[in-house]
């Protein structure tokens, strides 16, 4: 009996496509996961009562208020005024604009943002986000002391 004439020699090389296959389902499954994993961090926040910043005679002040129905007023001044209503906006964009041109005028304005408690989380970072796209650069937040 002859033995059969093989074209081609044995191969010495490893067939890695079932390699790669496994390596692209877990790829897949890492990046599906991972999201899930970091939702959100748990922290309790430390309850103090903190003292004023010193301020800058010179610069101009503007106190922008957010009301509970996400309305907004402010006042402009050489100090903090968070009871005076000076000018007015019902909308996001209506405030971005009436701002946006104050800062404009003049751009070492420090802006403070106070919001009553029952104001959304979302209505004030929206307002903090179109102020800094319309060119704030010096933002704070108003808080008032516990009792």
């Amino acid at each position: 009996m002859r033995k059969p004439v093989r074209k081609h020699g044995p191969k010495a090389e490893m067939n890695v496509v079932p390699y790669i296959d496994v390596m692209l389902v877990l790829l897949v499954i890492f990046m599906v996961t991972a999201p899930m994993l970091t939702q959100g961090v748990k922290i309790e926040l430390p309850k103090v009562a903190a003292e004023a910043l010193a301020s800058n005679s010179q610069q101009q002040i503007l106190t922008l208020s957010v009301k509970a129905d996400g309305g907004y007023y402010w006042n402009v001044g050489a100090e903090l005024d968070s009871h005076e209503q000076q000018d007015s906006a019902v909308g996001l964009d209506e405030m971005t604009a009436k701002v946006g041109a104050i800062i404009a005028a003049r751009g070492d304005t420090q802006v403070y943002i106070r919001a009553d408690h029952n104001t959304d989380y979302a209505t004030v970072v929206a307002g903090m986000a179109a102020l800094q796209k319309g060119g704030v650069r010096n933002l704070g937040l108003i808080t008032e002391a516990p009792q």
